[in-house]
């Protein structure tokens, strides 16, 4: 069961440990016995969470919306950039192409 704050006119503000199925219902405060208003009065404590649960919380979070695309061959690839790769081709002039990056032990033909 989570922890909830509320808000007492009389006595100020107090925590109270609460069913989730009560999250939006008031509460009594323990010192009068007046009813007592929820109020968010601090984030959730996710600062000290570590970073390896933090980066599961972003990933599942972006998944949720944005999943992951197949087509990430990253900046520059041939494939999807609409860049044209350069050729690895040599052209004598004499007419003549050979690959020298491409397999240097190789006959050309």
């Amino acid at each position: 069961m989570p922890y909830y704050d509320y808000q007492c006119d009389t006595c100020g503000p107090f925590t109270e440990l609460g069913s989730m199925a009560t999250f939006d219902q008031p509460c009594a405060c323990p010192d009068c016995g007046a009813s007592a208003r929820r109020v968010l009065l601090q984030a959730p404590i996710l600062a000290n969470m570590d970073k390896a649960r933090r980066t599961a919380f972003a990933t599942n979070e972006r998944a949720a919306h944005e999943p992951k695309s197949t087509r990430s061959h990253g900046p520059g690839c041939g494939c999807c950039s609409g860049k044209k790769k350069p050729s690895r081709t040599l052209h004598r002039p004499d007419g003549s192409k050979s690959f020298p990056t491409a397999r240097p032990w190789m006959i050309s033909h």
